[in-house]
């Protein structure tokens, strides 16, 4: 049975993390031949999810935690994958947000498109089935789309449809040989850099459907002015 885990980056996701944490588990008693493990990644948060997590350990044996100072998503992201590939040995690794944007119940879906071949999956925003908040204003819209047409035209690769989503499943070998390039990026940017790692070297990347729900509870961590100027910077150094 191979095995998957899902790393989740959290900071004061108090409200969320337990719903979270019981829609997945709920969702992998129905998935097949896959062994699923969820990881949390938290900065030490001061609102304590993190003890809110190590309380359901109780309850759920696939369940882990790794607390890790606050130095943005990228590196919460790759000392999660780290953890991951050192004490769980899993086939392949989830990227997902805390805070329910990121639709639990189509992980079967990412799931059937790696065992169809695919290396690399992302939910996708914007391919057909797939959808932004429509209660998002004007300028979130208009960060969203033009950061990833930017993207999509800088690196001249226009298969891909959504570059920026943070909903994926990557085979743990592009995290292993992506390492040296990835961990130069901390923030947000880190999302295009390992994507664009693993298209540059001829990975299968496939899409599903992601209708990406905007949080009811906390704030978004995202400062936009930061991660715009950053992925311009990457796409114009790296294109």
């Amino acid at each position: 049975m191979r095995k998957a885990v899902i790393v989740i980056p959290t900071y004061n996701e108090k409200g969320n993390i337990e719903r979270v944490i019981a829609a997945l588990f709920e969702k992998a008693k129905t998935i097949p031949n896959w062994e699923i493990h969820i990881l949390v990644v938290d900065s030490f948060s001061p609102d304590e999810t993190g003890k809110i997590v190590i309380q359901l350990q109780k309850k759920h044996n696939n369940l882990h935690i790794l607390e890790v100072e606050k130095s943005g998503l990228g590196n919460a992201y790759i000392n999660g994958f780290q953890y991951a590939l050192d004490k769980i040995n899993p086939y392949l690794l989830f990227e997902m947000d805390a805070d329910l944007s990121h639709d639990p119940d189509i992980i079967d879906d990412f799931l059937k498109k790696i065992e169809q071949g695919a290396d690399f999956v992302i939910g996708s925003r914007y391919i057909k089935g797939g959808e932004i908040p429509k209660n998002w204003g004007l300028h979130r819209k208009l960060l969203s789309f033009i950061g990833n047409i930017i993207v999509r035209l800088g690196f001249m690769k226009l298969k891909i449809a959504d570059w920026t989503s943070g909903y994926r499943a990557i085979k743990s070998w592009i995290i292993k040989d992506a390492y040296s390039h990835i961990r130069n990026y901390s923030g947000y940017v880190f999302q295009v850099a390992l994507l664009d790692y693993a298209v540059t070297h001829k990975a299968h990347v496939d899409e599903v459907p992601l209708r990406f729900i905007d949080r009811t509870i906390g704030e978004s961590k995202i400062n936009a002015i930061q991660y715009s100027s950053n992925t311009l910077f990457y796409v114009f150094t790296h294109a």
